[in-house]
């Protein structure tokens, strides 16, 4: 999996007049926790440093460079302005190469469908599952292959065959589906 640098400077106060002026001088507060470090640690990053983490398809472990102090995390949250869409807020988990954590893996779908070429259309029903392991482990995606899919047919979650990790998301849940528009349902009926 990739590993994205985001460089960060501790910050002490913490009422929010000072998280304001953080904000107005483009940066965004940000706290990292977890079993990877002793203690939780409060800073801010340039917002500019958040563009290939959060606006991509693509997830990535993060290695924050916090004056000087490296910590290995992954983005657990991120808050939003609920009418700019500026991020406000950013959660980070430190962890460990030994525990496992919780994190989530973009689906990514390879194939070509039969039902497709008979004029059906590829419908996602989840983007993204819920995983289990060692950060290590993780593939940058979970390929779903759809080339046995015909029309109406789905791939499920109980599919997949994970390689050290493990799928958190229910074995039930489909992630894609080739939908039979409205025009060829009618021709089935005849």
């Amino acid at each position: 999996m990739k590993t994205l640098e985001i460089i960060g400077f501790k910050r002490a106060n913490l009422d929010s007049a000072a998280l304001n002026e953080i904000r107005d001088s483009g940066n965004v507060p940000c706290v990292v926790y977890g079993p990877g470090i002793p203690e939780q640690i409060h800073f801010y990053s340039p917002i500019i440093l958040f563009r290939d983490l959060i606006y991509t398809p693509e997830v990535h472990l993060v290695e924050l460079n916090i004056e000087g102090t490296i910590v290995k995390a992954v983005l657990k949250e991120a808050q939003f302005h609920p009418v700019s869409e500026v991020l406000l807020h950013a959660d980070f988990m430190a962890y460990t190469e030994k525990k496992a954590i919780k994190f989530e893996i973009p689906v990514k779908v390879t194939g070509s469908s039969p039902g497709i070429a008979k004029g059906g259309k590829l419908e996602f029903k989840t983007r993204k599952l819920k995983v289990k392991g060692i950060a290590a482990n993780f593939p940058d995606f979970i390929t779903v292959d759809i080339s046995d899919l015909d029309l109406g047919k789905s791939f499920k979650v109980s599919e997949l065959k994970p390689e050290g990790f493990e799928i958190l998301t229910s074995p039930n849940v489909s992630l894609v589906t080739i939908g039979i528009p409205r025009a060829l349902r009618g021709k089935k009926g005849e």
